[in-house]
């Protein structure tokens, strides 16, 4: 379904953020070929993003195949583990004077949790948090 890397290169685990996944799908060009479908995850808050966003819209259509994309990607959960880490982020940014989407360093702090090495996405947010996180952003 996704792309895959190039040959060779040893990767870790990649967060796929919510714009990601939204353009993927739309078939935005810059999204093909940045990861390998064996080693993605996603949050359990870029599910809950992309629901509401296709209950807003009422598309049962669209619902149901990312309804089907979930049954088949690894979703990671917000658990205390996250929770710590997002606080820690959220703590940093504070003290740096940065306001970031609270939703996007709940998604950070799940992929640090959970030993994502980087998150791809279109969102600027992530620079922030990157800044002040062990965890690599992709921007496209």
């Amino acid at each position: 379904m996704l792309g895959s890397k190039k040959v060779g290169e040893v990767q870790g685990m990649i967060m796929l953020d919510t714009s990601f996944l939204i353009d993927y799908f739309r078939g935005v060009e810059a999204t093909h070929g940045l990861v390998d479908e064996n080693d993605v995850a996603i949050t359990a808050i870029t599910y809950h993003e992309i629901m509401v966003g296709l209950k807003r819209k009422r598309s049962k259509k669209e619902e149901k195949f990312f309804k089907r994309f979930f049954s088949e990607v690894k979703i990671l959960p917000f658990d205390v583990g996250a929770a710590e880490e997002s606080s820690n982020i959220a703590a940093r940014l504070i003290a740096i004077g940065k306001d970031v989407n609270a939703l996007d360093i709940l998604i950070a702090g799940i992929a640090i949790a959970n030993g994502a090495d980087r998150i791809i996405t279109r969102d600027p947010d992530f620079e922030a948090i990157a800044k002040v996180s062990d965890i690599e952003v992709i921007l496209y």
